[in-house]
């Protein structure tokens, strides 16, 4: 039998533990790849711990350098900081990396491929925010600071290119804004123009200013192959490219950095349709794919995004938002026999 690999498993909120289900069944029917350690956060960590988020999912997650994530919710008021912002920040998980291929046979467009990487821990996002006072208004006028460094900026544009290399991927864009925001994003554009040049002869590379970029990617997206970008960019453009692809049924994310890393659905927990088995497990189950691909199980990682891709374009009990009458089970039933 091969040696399970310890991960941390955080179900989370609202549909986060129909999918998980449905996920770890499918996992076991492939052999337990992966040992869990289950873990809370978001309003469930609230009921199990009186946080959103636990010292111990934060203990576990330390432990294992290893976690499959579902959806969170960061509870509304409260001074409550995203808690997906603070698993990456107290990880350092600088890359975050969302893969977008089509699957669906009936979509918008039928050869789209690329990847994104988006810096994960600068920019606008540090949440560095306040206000001024602005015609006698103490809170009339706000403010909000963003920083990139030169490290970061290389850290995640040296990501990119490797990826690309180890993947047989032909061209790198570095998308920005450099000209309107010379410092902040002229100084992330310079960098990675300096990480490109060292892959000469590797990989291509071009640089794209971030608004043609999203009008480029609607008209050809073919022409993408993997991008660069930095945080507020790249959270924009890696949803427009799902939304090419059908949605965020079918968008995995990681999130990943130095000494640990945490897989995700990136969709929301849908309360909505909480504990109604409507809920569409592929984008998680497309996120322990990655996984098995960060710790080195290719093969497994192949078979399962070939079950799954089988499965969304032959419609076998898939959910209704794959044209199906299907439930979160039934998908996970079709996708095992494939398997």
């Amino acid at each position: 039998m091969t040696t399970q690999i310890d991960a941390t498993l955080i179900p989370g909120d609202g549909i986060g533990p129909e999918i998980t289900e449905a996920v770890t069944a499918i996992l076991d029917h492939m052999g337990s790849p992966f040992k869990w350690d289950v873990q809370q956060a978001g309003m469930a960590g609230i009921d199990a711990a009186g946080e959103p988020l636990p010292q111990a999912t934060l203990d576990s997650i330390r432990r294992t350098k290893l976690a499959l994530k579902g959806p969170l919710t960061t509870p509304v008021g409260g001074g409550f900081k995203s808690i997906n912002l603070q698993l990456r920040q107290a990880f350092n998980l600088y890359a975050n990396v969302r893969p977008t291929k089509t699957i669906k046979l009936d979509g918008r467009f039928d050869n789209v491929d690329m990847v994104i990487f988006r810096e994960n821990l600068e920019g606008y996002y540090i949440s560095d925010e306040g206000y001024i006072e602005h015609n006698g208004d103490p809170k009339g006028k706000v403010f909000s600071t963003g920083y990139n460094t030169k490290e970061g900026a290389q850290r995640i544009t040296r990501a990119a290119f490797d990826y690309a290399v180890a993947n047989g991927r032909k061209k790198v864009s570095i998308v920005h804004k450099a000209n309107i925001l010379k410092l902040l994003s002229g100084m992330f554009l310079e960098e990675a123009r300096k990480i490109a040049k060292e892959y000469e002869g590797k990989v291509e590379w071009d640089e794209r200013i971030v608004d043609a970029c999203a009008m480029q990617m609607v008209m050809y997206p073919e022409a993408f192959d993997v991008i660069v970008t930095t945080n507020l960019f790249g959270d924009i453009l890696s949803d427009l490219a799902a939304g090419l692809v059908g949605g965020l049924g079918l968008a995995p994310g990681a999130n990943i950095g130095k000494d640990a890393a945490i897989f995700e659905a990136v969709h929301g927990s849908a309360p909505d349709i909480a504990g109604q088995q409507k809920a569409n497990p592929c984008a998680f189950l497309m996120a322990a794919g990655l996984m098995l691909e960060h710790v080195g199980k290719t093969e497994d990682a192949q078979r399962l995004k070939k079950a799954v891709i089988d499965t969304v374009q032959t419609k076998d009990r898939v959910t209704p938002d794959l044209g199906g009458t299907g439930n979160t089970m039934s998908i996970a039933e079709a996708i095992m026999d494939r398997l």
